[in-house]
């Protein structure tokens, strides 16, 4: 089952903010394309990034440009995993999606953070991760069907104690998706 887990916070910076990473993005592959031929950085394998980056001289660029690497080479790897039904691999890469997008990308916050930090030490959770802009709104768990009301519980309780108010929960169905009735 998939968990969805809404902070209830405002999010008041998130479009500027998120345009600022994408600048960031945008500057560090101009920086590569001086010393490589490169369009975007999407084409770069991770170690075709990690051999480059002394050509972006700024840590702060080398973080948000090593998310956007590494974020498309683990969907192409996501990919795979749920092609070959792999859901124990799916998860661990949605969980590492989510370190890239606290530590790398910034754009977590404490509530996102205290809902993830919690789903994953869950009974039944095989990965968790913000979504959207980030700095509020949403989270997504990955949850055994057996555990989702412990995790509801579990979590709830975690979040109203650390931040001071509720998380709301909703949990939707994995299925094949939609498909044209006759």
């Amino acid at each position: 089952m998939i968990v969805i887990m809404n902070t209830n916070k405002r999010r008041e910076l998130a479009d500027s903010k998120y345009n600022e990473r994408r600048s960031e993005c945008e500057k560090a592959l101009a920086m590569l394309q001086k010393g490589i031929e490169v369009k975007s950085l999407g084409q770069l394998s991770e170690d075709e990034f990690d051999e480059n980056t002394y050509l972006i001289y700024d840590p702060i660029l080398i973080k948000r440009a090593r998310h956007a690497v590494f974020e498309n080479q683990r969907t192409l790897k996501a990919s795979k995993a749920l092609q070959d039904g792999d859901l124990k691999t799916f998860g661990k890469l949605v969980s590492a999606s989510g370190v890239s997008l606290a530590f790398d990308y910034e754009v977590t916050g404490i509530e996102l953070d205290t809902l993830v930090t919690n789903a994953l030490k869950q009974r039944g959770v095989l990965g968790a991760r913000m979504t959207g802009a980030g700095f509020g709104g949403c989270a997504i768990a990955i949850v055994n069907s057996a555990d989702v009301e412990d995790f509801i519980d579990n979590v709830g309780k975690a979040y109203r104690e650390k931040i001071g108010y509720d998380a709301h929960f909703y949990v939707a169905d994995i299925a094949d998706g939609a498909k044209q009735l006759n």
